[in-house]
């Protein structure tokens, strides 16, 4: 890519290397930026603060591939074949494998859907089972006495989320993309023009070939701002870290009281919970109302604290009855969409290239599961990206972009309630 030193814009390259800025430094980005110049592009990464200071920074690591529905089973598998993958050849990041546990009281009518997912599951080769809650509790270190119904998937782990993102950003810069931290952009003109401040640098424009936008709970405002109108709206979740005992502070512990059971959904309940270093990690507190991404609180409420620390009390034999040694807990921001299915794909109202083929794309609206499925989010955006540049149109039998993730399949303006993505409804939907 060349540079324009009378304007600042950024030009095609002589070879006809297309020009990609990414937009947004989490999971989903870095993945994305890193693919897309492992690809052959040239590429600019853009975050307002650092690397994973966002959602990705603050999100669980608790990775499965336990889906229902036909394209997220498939999207789930590919991010834990590259996730195990990553764990082998990323230097820094680590995967640790970790069966993950979905457990439905007595009197819960999700009870009965439970079978028929886990069918569905297995119907895609996903290594799921039901299991007697008798069985599960000489298993595992886990109360099974009020317990209706669960199911384990084995091929399930964890890892620390703020590693990956690192990690990958190190890939990205490996590959050859200039990653701009502190650097804020917005979009300048009629095409893909971004408008460029930061912290070192007085604002100029640049212009791309394509603009990926995977700012997470900003998306409806940065895209906003062009005229371009997304049903995404950011919505506030909560977790927090423990040790299982109740002495001394997490920097006096050895470790000996750390959670070595499986990780945990207790649908019932809507609390999820993983080993972590600490002890365990432990969350829910969903929010089913819009916040404001430059405004929400981030640290955890106290009732949140009170409810999970009663959830854990319940669900394991560790925790004693003046429950977990909360060490911290916090909030971070997910992104919901009117069908609870992400937009992924081109998307604009007009910023096309003579060719015809969009140029501006978004990748937003997870549900709280984009982090568990960035890696694969983040191939399907570079693959996607640059056979649109190619001229392949979103549609076309050939186009690696997913129907059911079309951004266009809404007008912007629709209004919808916020519903939490982790639930035994979500999964067993058709």
């Amino acid at each position: 890519m060349t540079r324009d030193a009378s304007s600042g814009s950024a030009q095609r390259s002589a070879d006809g290397t297309p020009a990609v800025a990414v937009v947004g430094g989490g999971a989903v980005g870095v993945t994305a930026a890193a693919d897309l110049a492992a690809r052959g592009a040239d590429v600019t990464l853009y975050d307002r603060g650092d690397l994973g200071a966002g959602s990705s920074g603050r999100a669980a690591g608790v990775l499965y591939d336990a889906y229902a529905e036909d394209v997220d089973a498939a999207l789930a598998a590919r991010a834990m074949d590259r996730f195990r993958a990553f764990d082998r050849s990323l230097p820094g990041f680590s995967f640790t494998p970790c069966p993950y546990v979905i457990a439905v009281r007595e009197g819960d009518p999700d009870a009965e859907a439970v079978p028929v997912m886990v069918d569905r599951m297995r119907e895609h080769g996903r290594g799921v089972s039901l299991v007697d809650p008798v069985t599960l509790g000489e298993r595992f270190p886990v109360a099974t006495d009020d317990l209706a119904v669960a199911a384990v998937a084995e091929g399930a782990g964890w890892c620390a989320p703020a590693s990956y993102v690192a990690a990958t950003g190190e890939r990205a810069r490996r590959e050859g993309v200039a990653v701009e931290t502190d650097t804020a952009v917005s979009f300048a003109g009629d095409g893909p023009e971004l408008r460029v401040g930061g912290v070192d640098r007085c604002g100029d424009t640049r212009e791309f070939d394509a603009v990926v936008v995977a700012v997470g709970a900003h998306t409806a405002d940065f895209l906003g701002d062009a005229e371009i109108e997304v049903p995404v709206a950011p919505y506030r979740v909560q977790a927090l870290t423990a040790g299982l005992d109740g002495g001394g502070s997490a920097a006096e512990r050895d470790g000996s009281a750390r959670y070595d059971g499986p990780m945990v959904y207790d649908a019932t309940a809507g609390a999820y919970l993983r080993p972590h270093p600490t002890g365990l990690l432990a969350g829910d507190g969903t929010e089913p109302v819009p916040a404001d991404p430059d405004g929400y609180d981030p640290t955890g409420d106290d009732w949140f604290v009170e409810s999970v620390s009663a959830t854990l009390r319940e669900r394991l034999d560790a925790v004693g009855p003046d429950g977990p040694d909360v060490e911290r807990a916090w909030a971070g921001l997910c992104t919901a969409t009117p069908d609870g299915d992400p937009l992924v794909g081109p998307v604009g109202g007009g910023r096309e290239s003579p060719g015809g083929a969009d140029r501006v794309f978004v990748a937003a609206g997870w549900q709280g599961h984009g982090f568990m499925r960035a890696p694969a989010i983040g191939e399907l955006v570079a693959e996607g990206v640059l056979a649109s540049l190619a001229g392949t149109e979103a549609g076309d039998p050939e186009s690696p972009w997913i129907d059911a993730f079309d951004p266009d399949r809404f007008d912007g303006s629709e209004e919808f309630e916020i519903a939490e993505g982790m639930s035994v409804g979500s999964r067993a939907r058709e």
